[in-house]
C-alpha cells in the first residue's frame, strides 16, 4: 500500500508560515496584555484618589506624605506614611488594626505588618523585584536588617518641585521655600482651600515603580542601593520633581546637566513607570489621568505646585 506523509520541503513550509502567524499575533496579545495593565493601574489610582479623599473629609486636611510630628491620623507623632493612614479607606481595615500607630513604621510589630502584600499599592506593568534585606540608617531611623523584606508600592506622593534644580531652566528664578510644594509633603496639613492652582491643574500621588529595585531609563541597576520606597509600610519615600538627564545618571542640574526630562529616566525619588510612553497620575480632584513623558519639564514642574501660580511669563526657558 502507498503510505501518505509530508515531504521536509512541505514541513518547513508549514514550519514558516506558523512562525510568520505567530510573529503577527504575539504583538497583539502582548499589547492586549499591556492594555489590560495599564488598566489595572489606572484603577488601582482612581481607588487611591478616593481614598484621599475620605481621608480629607475625615479630617479636614489631605495626608502627609509621611509625619514626623503629631497631626492628623498620627496624635503619638511617629514616623508613619500616608498609605498606612488612608488603610481603613481602602477596605483595608485588618491590616490597618495591625498597624501600631505608638510606634514608627521601621520597629518590628510595624515592619511585620509591611509585610503584607497589598496589590492596590501595586502596578501589574511592573516584573520581579529585587528583596530588601538591609536599609542603610537615615536618623532617626536606624539602619535595618530585615528577615523578610517588606512588601512593595510603585505609587507615591510628589512633595513638590526643587527649586535649585527647577529654577535653573527659567529666565528668572520663580520657585522658593513658599510656593515649592504640592499636595501632600512632609508634615503637611493641606486643605482644598489651600490648593489655589486649583485641585484639576495639582498632582497629589504618581507612579514611582519598581522600587526598590533602582532603574535607569528602563534598565534595573543592580549595583545601586535605594533607601526610600523600601515598601508601602516606609514614610519616606515621597520626593520633589528635580528633572533627569537623557541616561537617568543625573538627577537635576539643569540644563547645563541635561536634566529636561520629567519622567521614566530614573526611579529613585523622580516619577518613573513601566508602561510605555508615560505614567499614570492622581490630580488632586481624584482625576486619574495618564502624562506623556514628552511633557515638558517646567510644564510638569507647574501640576507638581499647589500654590506655584505660574504664569506664562514665569516658566518661559
Amino acid at each position: 500500500m502507498a503510505r501518505h506523509g509530508l515531504s521536509l520541503v512541505e514541513l518547513l513550509v508549514a514550519a514558516t508560515i506558523i512562525g510568520l502567524v505567530a510573529a503577527l499575533v504575539l504583538p497583539g496579545v502582548q499589547a492586549a496584555r499591556e492594555s489590560a495593565r495599564r488598566t489595572q493601574c489606572a484603577n488601582n489610582l482612581k481607588q487611591i484618589g478616593l481614598a484621599l479623599h475620605l481621608f480629607e473629609s475625615s479630617h479636614r486636611v489631605f495626608p502627609a506624605s509621611g509625619w514626623t510630628t503629631a497631626g492628623p491620623g498620627n496624635p503619638a507623632g511617629k514616623y508613619v506614611g500616608w498609605r498606612a493612614l488612608v488603610l481603613p479607606f481602602l477596605e483595608q481595615v485588618p491590616v490597618e488594626m495591625q498597624y501600631d500607630f505608638q510606634q514608627h513604621w521601621w520597629e518590628e510589630h510595624n515592619l511585620h505588618v509591611g509585610r503584607i502584600p497589598l496589590p492596590i499599592f501595586l502596578c501589574p506593568s511592573v516584573g520581579g523585584r529585587l528583596a530588601v534585606t538591609s536599609v542603610v540608617a537615615k536618623p532617626p531611623r536606624p539602619a535595618l536588617l530585615l528577615s523578610q523584606p517588606p512588601a512593595a508600592t510603585d505609587y507615591e506622593a510628589l512633595m513638590g518641585v526643587q527649586p535649585a534644580s527647577i529654577n535653573p531652566h527659567l529666565n528668572r528664578p520663580f520657585y522658593n521655600a513658599s510656593n515649592r510644594f504640592a499636595v501632600m509633603h512632609r508634615n503637611s496639613r493641606t486643605r482644598f482651600a489651600d490648593i489655589l492652582d486649583g485641585a484639576t491643574g495639582t498632582l497629589m500621588v504618581l507612579e514611582a515603580a519598581g522600587r526598590p529595585t533602582v532603574f535607569r531609563a528602563g534598565k534595573p541597576q543592580l549595583h545601586l542601593a535605594n533607601d526610600q520606597g523600601i515598601g508601602w509600610i516606609d514614610s519616606e519615600g515621597g520626593f520633589s520633581l528635580d528633572g533627569s538627564s537623557a541616561d537617568g545618571a543625573i538627577e537635576g542640574g539643569g540644563p547645563a546637566a541635561g536634566s529636561f526630562f520629567a519622567m521614566n529616566r530614573r526611579n529613585d525619588n523622580e516619577p518613573y513607570a513601566m508602561h510605555p510612553g508615560g505614567i499614570y497620575v492622581v490630580f488632586a480632584d481624584g482625576r486619574v489621568q495618564f502624562v506623556s513623558e514628552s511633557i515638558s519639564l517646567l510644564t510638569f514642574a507647574a501640576l507638581a505646585t499647589r500654590a506655584g501660580g505660574e504664569a506664562p511669563i514665569d516658566i518661559v526657558p
